[in-house]
């Protein structure tokens, strides 16, 4: 089973090998509510430990940063080290500013007529072009990832969606969560409830304990989900979906992935 931190990490980093990676992706924000305009500084990496930079930092060349009226924001001091990247944001206006990286792609590969396995790169018409008429296991996949957080200065605002690949449509906002009180979420493919989603939540500090301490949900038929956070902090939340919905038929499968840092306080 591909999980949508693979599918992330493979598409972050530019892999075409399907399931080549099986680390975490994440942003993290120092704050994400905040009172005033004031500065914020984000950390973004691949890695091994939950919220930990040990492995990759994560490319910054897709991020999108939405001001709560639509308008895009440029990140500041942007800066990509060896084992993570950073930027700083400064929301001047009240409401929500969300920040995403959405990665899509084809990834695939086959085996030749040796029996030796190849792996397929670039565009779709460019892997066509490369597997030989005597190929055997082909593998074609779609891949979309989203990755996320928020920041919300003042009272929250109503998100903006794309209605492409699996999305977080909130019921509770995001930025609205607090520990011991239930929150609901809803998760939409293409702008559709999506049921039966396997949802999970990794709390921070994963690295300095034995157990991950992770909680599983799964979407109703609406595409709900409910939790009750047991204790204030970062939390990292993972779904993936796969489906046939291709856009290209050269790809027999499309691989959706959803990542988000949310902050629950007291």
């Amino acid at each position: 089973m591909f999980s949508a931190t693979r599918i992330a990490a493979a598409l972050a980093l530019s892999c075409a090998a399907i399931g080549a990676q099986a680390h975490s992706v994440w942003m993290k924000p120092s704050s994400t509510v905040l009172s005033k305009a004031d500065w914020v500084t984000v950390d973004t990496a691949v890695s091994n430990d939950m919220f930990f930079f040990n492995h990759r930092p994560l490319g910054l060349e897709k991020l999108v940063i939405t001001a709560p009226d639509g308008s895009t924001v440029e990140p500041k001091n942007a800066h990509k080290g060896e084992l993570r990247s950073v930027f700083d944001l400064k929301p001047e206006q009240a409401g929500t500013y969300q920040l995403a990286i959405v990665n899509s792609g084809v990834m695939g590969s086959y085996k030749d007529a040796a029996g030796q396995m190849k792996r397929l790169r670039g565009s779709a018409e460019e892997i066509a072009k490369q597997i030989p008429a005597d190929a055997k296991e082909v593998r074609v996949a779609e891949s979309i990832s989203r990755i996320e957080t928020f920041v919300t200065m003042g009272k929250p605002s109503p998100l903006r969606l794309s209605g492409k690949g699996l999305e977080l449509v909130p019921v509770t906002h995001p930025n609205d969560l607090v520990a011991g009180e239930e929150a609901t979420f809803a998760f939409h493919v293409d702008g559709k409830p999506a049921a039966d989603v396997e949802v999970v939540l990794v709390p921070d500090g994963k690295r300095y304990r034995d157990a991950v301490n992770e909680i599983k949900l799964k979407t109703d038929a609406q595409g709900h989900v409910k939790v009750k956070f047991p204790t204030a902090g970062m939390y990292w939340l993972d779904a993936d979906v796969k489906d046939d919905k291709t856009s290209n038929p050269i790809a027999k499968e499309r691989r959706l992935a959803y990542v988000a840092t949310l902050e629950v306080l007291p």
